[in-house]
């Protein structure tokens, strides 16, 4: 039993590593593709922290607090009727209903 643990231990280690080395291949190998060093070239996301001050981007367009507190209330306006949801919610009451009366009736 201790030899197989020794083994699978040795074997999750070992693939663990190789993932790793993996990564590290692939993050090369775009570098070379892309042949040269692009100062210019933007994250998909990028967080600066300066102070007090916090600053995000999304594929280089800037992102405030004013825009997601418009978007939420663009949204509660519209007040969207969902059918999956509301069907879900009835299924769920359904059901709930279902298993309350089927203890109720067990439990008698």
């Amino acid at each position: 039993m201790k030899l197989f643990m020794l083994k699978s231990v040795g074997i999750a280690a070992l693939m663990f590593i190789s993932v790793l080395a993996g990564m590290q291949l692939a993050n090369g190998g775009i570098h070379k593709m892309k042949g040269y060093d692009d100062p210019n070239f933007q994250k998909t996301v990028a967080i600066n922290d300066k102070g007090n001050d916090l600053h995000a981007s999304l594929l280089g367009n800037q992102i405030t607090s004013h825009d997601i507190e418009a978007k939420k209330k663009k949204l509660e306006e519209m007040n969207a009727f969902n059918l999956f949801s509301s069907m879900g919610k009835k299924m769920s009451d359904g059901i709930s209903s279902a298993s309350k009366k089927l203890v109720e009736s067990i439990s008698k």
